[in-house]
């Protein structure tokens, strides 16, 4: 491949997910891609800006720089990703032969064995062919500095990017009669949880399996003696969905691997269903590839469950419409606080520890907000600049303001603790508490009174059922989840991507969380509604 001498940076959005490409030579690999994710930009010692734009770079190890216009790049490039998208399958391990479905939405009993490859019925069951593909991305950018631009080199080439199509197979690898699943929820409470569990169970029995389990508390419930598997059924779970929370409950953290592994295949489960966000992920990553080498043939299947939104590549994950919508709810008290009050400002905390969608959604769909401040975008808060100085302007001129805030906004203005969570996240500190004390400084410095009301929804939030939406969403991941592991796949998880629901290889949905991009159309949009200026 030819070598060029200069190096072409390339500005793109942050959730291209793109990785380093491996091109074997004769003698050497060349990473042809490598993404610089500490994009955010930060205020130094000076409280001068520094912009650090995501970069997407062509880099040839000891070699120099790529060059682009080699024709077969492309291709390369292609080639790769399609491997990286693979799925992996229990026949990669074992020798396992495909019986024909049990599952059938129009015949029911022992015939569909014998006809359930005709075309006809194929059709009437909406069976998905193992090699159909769904297009990850779908829009052309025709250069770097387009909003929101997803590029892979200075010309923005399209370049083709499929995933797997999820849904049911018309070949199985498990004999339903002899299975056993079990269902685990991980991390923290979140709308929709009852709605994934309740249709894993009614799909499970749809193909005919019976034993059925929940491991309760998360990862705990592998290797705590004094919690005990919940039977599960279509009639213990049938109006779970009607209710917030986990039937199974939830918790943070969890054994080691080995030990989750050694409880696996003391339970003798065939099959494993894990609800959770990124560090769950990496877990039940982590518990499939010890199952591979144990020989187990256990099919490792994940439903990404996380209220930010932060998974990456995924359009949206369940019970993130439910938190923008009920975050409405305090938005609109906030603001009915704020215009009710002389000189009344209403701030609200949402939730989003590295993520502002939840802010940045709740604020665009509410209209009602006038700052919005989200982890990905740096601000001051003092200074001629500063958000505290815009909202003394929006008093003089309005009477009135309504600030919205992510939870892991601001945290450079902060005393780090250093405290991690059970499951490995940095205490965040308290940024609604800080602007709130910070805001009452200021006016009392100026001498202008000012009333502040405070609302922090997040466990109402957490704790609530899912809305229709929402419930959709889980339904169909729910049910696709037992799809994908009945077709073989294990160290999957399932979501929806361009619309269409999709299985990905849990390794590249863990690499980094999903942010905002601030060259975004969203975030654009955010600021046209909020008006608000860049304060730094």
């Amino acid at each position: 491949m030819a070598l060029v001498s200069s190096t072409p940076n390339v500005t793109s959005s942050i959730n291209s997910g793109q990785r380093g490409l491996d091109l074997k030579g004769s003698n050497t690999t060349t990473s042809l891609f490598s993404s610089v994710n500490m994009w955010k930009s930060r205020r130094n010692n000076n409280n001068t800006k520094k912009k650090l734009s995501l970069v997407i770079r062509a880099v040839a190890e000891n070699q120099g720089d790529i060059d682009f216009n080699d024709p077969n790049w492309i291709k390369h490039y292609q080639d790769e990703f399609e491997e990286r998208f693979n799925l992996p399958h229990l026949r990669d391990v074992f020798d396992m032969k495909p019986i024909p479905t049990t599952f059938s939405l129009k015949h029911r009993g022992p015939q569909l064995v014998d006809g359930a490859n005709t075309p006809e019925v194929q059709r009437k069951n909406g069976y998905v062919n193992e090699d159909d593909r769904t297009l990850l991305k779908v829009i052309k950018y025709s250069s770097p500095t387009s909003a929101g631009a997803e590029c892979v080199d200075p010309n923005c080439s399209w370049i083709e990017q499929w995933v797997h199509r999820a849904g049911p197979r018309d070949k199985i690898y498990f004999q339903p009669g002899k299975v056993k699943a079990g269902i685990v929820t991980c991390g923290g409470l979140c709308p929709g949880l009852n709605d994934v569990i309740r249709q894993i169970v009614v799909t499970l029995e749809l193909y005919g399996v019976k034993n059925i389990v929940g491991i309760p508390f998360g990862y705990r419930g592998f290797f705590d003696n004094a919690l005990q598997e919940i039977p599960l059924s279509r009639e213990v779970v049938q109006n779970i969905n009607l209710a917030g929370g986990s039937l199974l409950g939830v918790s943070r953290g969890g054994g080691s691997t080995s030990d989750i592994v050694d409880s696996i295949q003391a339970r003798r489960l065939d099959m494993i269903f894990i609800l959770g966000g990124n560090g769950t992920h990496a877990g039940a990553n982590a518990i499939h590839d010890e199952c591979r080498k144990r020989k187990l043939k256990v099919a490792v299947v994940c439903v990404p469950k996380t209220i930010d939104n932060d998974i990456l590549l995924m359009d949206k994950t369940f019970g993130f419409d439910t938190a923008v919508e009920e975050a409405q709810r305090a938005i609109n008290s906030a603001y009915i606080e704020a215009r009710s009050a002389y000189h009344g400002v209403g701030l609200v905390k949402l939730m989003g520890r590295s993520s502002g969608f939840i802010a940045m959604h709740a604020s665009l769909s509410s209209g009602q907000i006038d700052i919005c401040l989200i982890p990905e975008v740096p601000f001051s808060l003092d200074g001629p600049y500063g958000v505290l100085h815009h909202l003394q302007h929006l008093i003089q001129t309005k009477g009135s303001a309504v600030v919205c805030v992510a939870e892991g906004a601001g945290q450079d203005l902060l005393q780090k603790s250093g405290a991690t969570d059970a499951s490995g996240n940095v205490v965040l500190g308290d940024i609604g508490v800080h602007i709130q004390q910070q805001i009452k400084k200021h006016f009392k410095g100026v001498d202008v009174p000012v009333d502040v009301k405070y609302i922090d929804p997040t466990y109402m939030i957490r704790a609530c059922r899912a809305n229709a939406s929402d419930a959709i969403l889980c339904t169909v991941l729910g049910q696709n989840a037992v799809h994908g592991a009945f077709a073989g796949y294990s160290g999957i998880t399932v979501g929806i991507c361009n619309t269409h629901y999709v299985y990905l290889p849990i390794p590249e949905v863990i690499t980094t969380p999903r942010f905002v991009d601030p060259n975004s159309r969203m975030w654009h949009r955010c600021l046209t509604s909020t008006g608000q200026p860049d304060f730094l």
